[in-house]
């Protein structure tokens, strides 16, 4: 048997790896590229760049500082579950912990790089509003507690905390799942964030009127070959978008486009863009790895009715029927007696 000397081995080994090309996804019966399964996006990547980076590919002294920091903020529970090295929290025996942070404490990897955001255009990573887009986002972040159609919109159970459901669907600190199913004619992506369902039409050209504008607003989807991508209109103004203190707001001409391509089998790139003349000077676009997750995804039961809303409302009410008067002022401070012998010659 005739051997080959290792450097024709080796162009061998390099000459099919590139025969090999991008990766095909599995096929559903209706033969569409496979994007069922369980999906997270948790990660320590956000919407907007913070000010530690200095670039899109983050250093590993950058990550390593972007970890210490958000390990500080959590505090000691959360260092203790991510660090078995550290001692374990003391246990309250009349109200134990819980409640588990899904956290995954890295900054998100794509093509192996770690990204210090998810917005890679424009290239400075944040938003690129005009003045109306400013203040609107501004607005947004000022809700009343006088009534309950004016209080935060993931305390009333319409949206969730960190907007998981998006469109665009971006990461929070916890319950960052998804669960996406298909059909010939639809594609369904269950958020376990509030247990939201995303309903994309396939094959649909036309969006709903434009005086409809559900809190998702209206997803239709095609494919272009292992990419579905799918165009968001009639998005609601008042569902404005969080991500770690950032405003994401839209005005009623807005377009969020979405592309989901499966890169191997166990990841999707998630890329989306904004284009709205209204609140931006430009469109801005963002990639987001999806990976893999175990699941299943649980139940988020977020009350519809709210009793706590109902008692919060009821309180206010008492108080203002029953004032309490205001306590007398303190009385001052007794100066504390000199020491033997302070004072004296």
């Amino acid at each position: 048997m005739r051997r080959l000397p290792l450097l024709a081995l080796a162009a061998v080994l390099t000459a099919g790896a590139a025969d090999a090309g991008p990766y095909h996804a599995p096929r559903t019966a209706n033969g569409a590229p496979d994007l069922q399964g369980v999906w997270t996006n948790a990660s320590l990547t956000f919407l907007e760049r913070p000010p530690i980076f200095k670039g899109l590919i983050a250093t590993p002294q950058e990550e390593a500082m972007m970890i210490a920091g958000f390990k500080k903020r959590a505090g000691t529970l959360l260092d203790a579950k991510v660090d078995p090295n550290l001692p374990a929290p003391p246990v309250v025996k009349a109200a134990p912990q819980a409640d588990i942070l899904e956290m995954d404490l890295r900054l998100a990897r794509i093509d192996g790089q770690p990204r210090s955001s998810w917005i890679v255009e424009p290239a400075d990573g944040q938003v690129p509003y005009n003045e109306a887009g400013k203040a609107a986002a501004r607005a947004a972040d000022q809700s009343s507690y006088d009534g309950p159609e004016t209080r935060p919109l993931s305390e009333r159970c319409l949206t969730a905390v960190g907007s998981p459901e998006g469109p665009p669907m971006l990461n929070t600190g916890f319950n960052a799942n998804y669960q996406v199913f298909q059909t010939k004619d639809y594609v369904a992506i269950e958020v376990e964030m509030n247990h939201d369902v995303r309903i994309i039409r396939l094959g649909d050209t036309l969006h709903i009127p434009g005086n409809i504008r559900p809190w998702l607003g209206d997803s239709i989807g095609h494919w272009e070959g292992e990419t579905l991508v799918v165009e968001t209109t009639n998005l609601e103004p008042r569902s404005n978008v969080e991500s770690r203190g950032a405003n994401l707001v839209f005005s009623p001409q807005a377009k969020i486009t979405e592309r989901f391509t499966r890169t191997g089998p166990d990841e999707i790139l998630y890329e989306f863009g904004v284009d709205d003349p209204t609140y931006l000077t430009r469109p801005w676009r963002a990639q987001m790895a999806m990976r893999a997750a175990k699941g299943p995804i649980y139940e988020y039961a977020c009350h519809e009715g709210n009793y706590s809303l109902a008692n919060a409302l009821q309180g206010a009410r008492y108080e203002e029927t029953h004032p309490v008067a205001a306590a007398p002022p303190a009385a001052p401070a007794a100066a504390p007696s000199p020491k033997a012998g302070a004072g004296r010659p």
